[in-house]
């Protein structure tokens, strides 16, 4: 029976280092989930950055709504999709 309870114990060992092993140092294990954190952070960036424009984008849209349209930037929008300028407008090109 002693040697039974030997064989067990040392049995119940290995597998507790083998799942040990395989936590620090396996392909699911803790730099696993440090990575993953990381790229949790960089997509937390992204995704602040994406909202923030689609904030400005949203704005921009309310401004064409027919109930607040600023004549302005319907000007601004005409003239950039049409390509034309008044007669008295001052037209500078810059190089590219």
């Amino acid at each position: 029976m002693r040697r039974f309870d030997l064989v067990v114990t040392l049995v119940c060992c290995a597998l507790l280092g083998y799942f040990a092993w395989h936590a620090f140092e396996g392909p699911r294990g803790f730099p696993y989930r440090d990575g993953l954190r990381v790229e949790v952070a960089e997509l937390a960036v992204k995704h602040e950055a994406l909202h923030a424009e689609r904030i400005r984008l949203e704005d921009k849209v309310k401004l064409l709504r027919p109930e607040s349209i600023d004549p302005d930037l319907l000007d601004e929008l005409a003239r950039g999709t049409l390509e034309l300028a008044k007669p008295t407008d001052v037209v500078a090109f810059t190089a590219r």
